[in-house]
């Protein structure tokens, strides 16, 4: 089967991989030069298996208002007379009870627990390097309140046979060493020490080349217009260098996805949320984080990538804009300098990106009204923790074949 997929980010690229591996002819079109240039490319690190919660949660709305009267806020709302942004954000909110918490959590560790094995399997595979480390994440809490409320996470951790432990002061200490000189600004933390870190950008680019190994052809610098439907099936895309004609379409264009898919008639309930990240160089290791920790304070994810420090956070809704804002830079250097001052911030890069965030945390994984056109997109700040897992669950159901995992409450149905 031809299959054209949408998207060369870190999802567009492991879905290719995973369709060649089952003998798929497989073509991926986007619009940048390469591959992993936009989201993809300076994410936290954090590969969060276990640290992996839904935002919408008991307690946020209240919680929004505080973050966004403080200096250093996690959460940034520009609202505007945006019809999808309103209603994303009535979805969202719906979705704030512990009901819901507990579903979505449910679900998100499923897939994200099935990612970890995948991601493990395509490492054996390839050899890939990309500054991997296999050193868990670290939750740190710096306040009482915090440590007690992290126990609906615990119960879901421990429902769900994710290995965690909850840390005092000196057990985080134990497991960051570097946190020695700041112990008394934390009351303790919860570890999860299956996650992993890495690079996604040279992952991406790495698996990229093993799939073009594989045959798939990767066409760059096309932009696309629209989707090719006809008698309500799909028969490949519109760019401006012409038609891509193909037996079945995968949608993998994150934050961009419901932009393409309106015009074909389809609602797709994922918003972008602006994450901002500053890649910092070390100049002190013993100053430094040997894998991720999470500063639960200001939501921000301090990540050890090889001689650098990846510093990534905030949530901005502020629809589709990539403008870097001074305060929010002012916010990661106080996080990691706070905690981790063994790098030098005024040599730090600093970038934003769109995440691709659905109402309820879960990704939109499955088939659509239209015949063989596939959605593998809204994966939020999880894109790279559940990119693997995301495109095995996708070869197969492009494929026919039944997952290893139940996907029937991933798909866009659970919105219908």
């Amino acid at each position: 089967m031809r299959v054209t997929i949408l998207g060369a980010g870190v999802i567009g690229v492991t879905s290719a991989y995973q369709l060649a591996k089952l003998g798929h002819e497989v073509v991926v079109v986007d619009r940048q030069p390469g591959p992993a240039l936009e989201t993809s490319f300076a994410n936290a690190g954090e590969v969060s298996f276990g640290y992996c919660s839904p935002w919408a949660a008991p307690g946020i709305p209240a919680k929004a208002v505080k973050w966004m009267l403080m200096r250093h806020a996690p959460l940034i709302l520009r609202p505007k007379l945006d019809a999808a942004m309103i209603a994303w954000l009535v979805r969202m909110l719906s979705n704030c009870t512990a009901s819901r918490y507990a579903l979505n959590k449910g679900r998100m560790l499923r897939l994200a627990d099935y990612s970890r094995k995948a991601l493990a399997e395509v490492r054996a595979e390839t050899s890939l390097s990309y500054d991997e480390r296999m050193l868990g994440t670290l939750q740190l809490f710096r306040t009482q309140a915090q440590l007690d409320s992290s126990a609906k996470d615990v119960k879901a951790l421990a429902a769900d046979g994710v290995p965690f432990e909850v840390l005092d002061r000196d057990g985080c200490v134990r497991v960051e060493p570097a946190l020695r000189q700041v112990r008394d600004r934390i009351v303790g933390g919860l570890l999860t020490p299956k996650d992993e870190t890495g690079d996604c950008f040279k992952f991406t680019n790495a698996l990229e080349q093993k799939a073009a190994a594989l045959g798939v052809d990767f066409q760059y610098g096309q932009c696309i217009r629209g989707l090719d439907i006809e008698a309500g099936e799909v028969r490949g895309v519109i760019t401006d260098r012409g038609a891509v004609h193909s037996n079945a379409v995968v949608v993998a264009l994150g934050s961009y996805s419901p932009l393409l898919l309106k015009s074909a008639g389809i609602k797709l309930p994922v918003y972008p949320v602006k994450g901002y990240s500053l890649t910092v160089p070390i100049t002190d290791a013993s100053r430094a984080p040997e894998s991720t920790v999470m500063d639960e304070t200001y939501k921000i994810a301090i990540t050890r990538l090889g001689d650098r420090i990846r510093v990534g956070g905030m949530a901005e809704i502020s629809g589709y804009t990539n403008d870097l804002v001074d305060a929010r830079r002012r916010t990661l250097e106080y996080s990691v300098m706070d905690l981790f001052p063994g790098g030098d911030p005024k040599s730090a890069v600093f970038w934003s990106g769109l995440r691709p965030m659905t109402p309820d945390g879960t990704p939109i994984i499955g088939g659509t009204r239209i015949r063989n056109l596939f959605l593998n997109t809204g994966h939020g700040t999880l894109g790279w923790t559940m990119s693997c897992g995301s495109a095995r669950v996708i070869a197969d159901l492009v494929s026919g074949r039944e997952p290893d995992i139940e996907t029937s409450d991933l798909g866009l149905d659970r919105y219908e």
